[in-house]
């Protein structure tokens, strides 16, 4: 312990000056938009080599699960193209239009990075740049919705998770036509709560939420969970709906990234009408 005092003493100018610069370069990329770009887009690279070879290690030991998984999604697949009115399949670039004016690219990622234990959980996916991501993508599983693309560099894309308390979802009840606002606690990484239904709803457990369909992120109709309990506080007009979420992030291994293609057309649009 002298030593260390010792050691503190004689360096303490250096210490200083060390202390110093790292508060000024997170003063730097924590409120200069261009530096903070570079810095997140450097943290992707790095970061990602690392896990993407970790990951290669471990999901070798889990590659029966990931089989059935892969088979799951397989079946659902086949059963999408039944419904769907075009469809091209350029190696892991695929587009859906279900409607006939609203198309979807979708790209697979494997997850190689993933935290569940936070409250602002984030996950990395092994696609970046060079295959189309991009930030504000959406991020889904055969199982239903993982989250948004927040950062890509050239390889590698950061997802914010669908458990971080920062990330809310437009969710509708499949069964009723209801919709309200999606949020996880920060608490069990199964559950998620869904506020804004009105106590005329009518809502059941075991309902189906969905997403709305009202972003720019998500097409419609994806599964996000089951309805798990149901209560409301006395003289309030809205429901305390707790949802089981379909997709257990303990065990996600790929995902696709949505892109829905006339966005731009749509997020130019509507803010022309939040300008008027």
């Amino acid at each position: 312990m002298r030593n260390f005092f010792r050691f503190i003493i004689r360096n303490h100018f250096l210490l200083l000056f060390l202390v110093l610069e790292i508060i000024s370069f997170s003063f730097i990329f924590n409120h200069n938009g261009y530096h903070r770009s570079v810095y997140l887009s450097s943290c992707n690279s790095i970061s990602g080599f690392f896990y993407e070879r970790f990951s290669s290690v471990t999901q070798y030991f889990q590659l029966k699960k990931i089989n059935e998984e892969l088979a799951l999604e397989n079946a659902e697949l086949k059963n999408r193209l039944e419904r769907t009115a075009r469809i091209s399949t350029p190696a892991t670039r695929f587009s859906i239009d279900s409607i006939g004016d609203q198309k979807y690219n979708y790209t697979s990622a494997k997850v190689i990075n993933n935290s569940v234990n936070n409250h602002f959980n984030y996950l990395t996916l092994n696609k970046g740049k060079k295959d189309g991501l991009k930030p504000d993508m959406g991020v889904i599983s055969s199982r239903g919705l993982v989250g948004v693309v927040l950062n890509a560099s050239d390889n590698y894309a950061t997802v914010i998770s669908l458990l971080n308390t920062r990330l809310h979802i437009s969710a509708r009840i499949r069964e009723t036509g209801f919709f309200g606002s999606l949020n996880w606690q920060g608490l069990n990484y199964r559950y998620a709560m869904l506020s804004g239904i009105p106590a005329h709803a009518s809502p059941s457990v075991g309902d189906a939420v969905v997403t709305s369909g009202f972003s720019a992120i998500f097409p419609e109709d994806i599964l996000i969970g089951t309805i798990d309990e149901i209560s409301i506080d006395q003289g309030e007009s809205f429901y305390n709906i707790r949802v089981l979420l379909s997709v257990d992030f303990k065990q996600l291994q790929y995902v696709h990234v949505v892109e829905k293609t006339d966005v731009k057309e749509q997020r130019e649009l509507e803010k022309q009408f939040e300008d008027d």
